[in-house]
């Protein structure tokens, strides 16, 4: 029997309509949906975002819980939990569509289960589908050009180190940051001292129904959803 194909899906930021006709095409062959679950089961964002397209009746729903913590051997016990369920399904010749956010290959959840596969499982083919990312529907959404001619762009994520978010924003004309919500004080004061505060662009969720974009000027002490993008263009 053949082995089932595991795809990555990549589907967007948050915006059904930004799905690609091949993503959306390999959510309507394959048989078996995998996609992220929170431990109290609500749905996830990718979830939320395909939901439009599928009939769970038809397929067969495999929620995976990856948990939010940084303790490396309750991680990989998971992510190997999540890997033997992709299997189980693999090895019966069904093809599995793993959706992901944004890309698959960048910053993605999908990237834990490639890896893993490729050591354990190499005989199962992995084939990716490009998605449009945050920071390129952050961009177009706050209508900020991120490059044009020669000009040098970055995506960081925000650390507690601002001397290194200092060189990033000098060395770069443009630069979206990821994972800010949780320096995000520390960010806008640096913001302001470079005065560069009126060049800085905040947004949640970008694209979905449940987008919200920032003033920056009243931005300080909120507390940011982690799918939040900080825009700053010199």
């Amino acid at each position: 029997m053949r082995i089932g194909t595991l795809y990555g899906l990549g589907v967007g930021p948050g915006d059904p309509e930004l799905i690609t006709v091949k993503a959306f095409r390999k959510l309507q062959e394959s048989p078996v949906i995998a996609y992220p679950k929170k431990l109290r089961g609500s749905k996830s964002y990718a979830h939320r975002i395909i939901e439009v397209y599928i009939n769970p009746v038809e397929k067969e729903m495999l929620g995976l819980v990856f948990p939010m913590t940084k303790d490396e051997a309750t991680l990989h016990a998971e992510w190997l939990k999540s890997v033997d369920a992709i299997y189980s399904y693999l090895i019966q010749g069904k093809d599995v569509a793993f959706v992901t956010e944004g890309d698959p290959m960048l910053f993605s959840t999908f990237i834990h289960i490639m890896n893993l596969f490729q050591a354990m499982h190499p005989d199962v083919p992995i084939e990716t589908v490009a998605g449009i990312s945050s920071f390129n529907g952050s961009a177009n959404r706050l209508g900020v050009a991120l490059a044009n001619g020669d000009d040098h762009v970055a995506m960081v994520p925000a650390t507690e180190n601002m001397e290194e978010m200092r060189r990033v924003i000098e060395s770069h004309d443009a630069i979206v940051f990821i994972k800010v919500a949780k320096v995000l004080d520390e960010m806008l004061d640096l913001l302001d001292e470079m005065k560069l505060l009126k060049n800085t662009h905040v947004v949640t969720k970008v694209t979905s129904d449940e987008e919200v974009i920032w003033n920056v000027n009243e931005l300080r002490g909120t507390d940011l959803n982690y799918l939040s993008c900080m825009v700053v263009r010199k």
